[in-house]
């Protein structure tokens, strides 16, 4: 389908979604599990650091994969973007999907199963994973509970564990460090 066709479809559904009374039908919640967007039709000659300073004002940027020609190590036009919070991704998604930029109509949609790259392509910014938590029902944050919107933003990185061949390795050498006492 043609990429302008994508982007009017989506601005389409935005409509829609204005429209209706009922908020728990929205076409963005097949995507809660998902904190990645996608990013298409980008200029060549963008960097990483443009696409942050224009897609930050939306939530914190936690990973970025503009995706490069292995050859020649230049922009391919597109490019996915993980937010700190899923929520991040809507506004995105309902914002800037259509805008002109550097001269070209991007096109930007939410991705629910993004895969990492088997080189591990792309930039960690930030210290948090884009792993969001589902964020309880609407209902339970009005009946009154003590829900922290923080708690479901992102899990954090967990700490390495070290294993019992690195706890050897660390006791056997505090041992060759120690002087006799006479």
């Amino acid at each position: 389908m043609n990429p302008l066709t994508n982007v009017r479809n989506i601005k389409r559904l935005g409509e829609i979604e204005l429209t209706r009374i009922d908020k728990k039908g929205s076409w963005h919640d097949d995507y809660t599990d998902s904190a990645y967007i996608y990013i298409g039709s980008l200029s060549y000659e963008l960097t990483e650091g443009d696409i942050l300073a224009v897609f930050s004002q939306y939530g914190e940027i936690v990973s970025i994969n503009l995706v490069k020609d292995k050859q020649t190590d230049k922009s391919r036009g597109y490019c996915f973007l993980c937010y700190a919070d899923q929520r991040s991704t809507i506004l995105a998604v309902d914002n800037l999907n259509g805008i002109k930029l550097c001269g070209r109509t991007i096109r930007v949609d939410h991705v629910k199963d993004y895969k990492q790259s088997k080189d591990g392509e792309g930039i960690e910014v930030g210290e948090i994973d884009c792993a969001p938590k589902t964020p309880p029902p609407s209902d339970e944050m009005d009946s009154g509970s003590s829900y922290d919107s923080n708690e479901w933003i992102a899990a954090p990185r967990k700490k390495k564990v070290k294993t019992n061949q690195e706890e050897g390795i660390k006791a056997k050498h505090k041992h060759t460090h120690k002087t006799k006492a006479n």
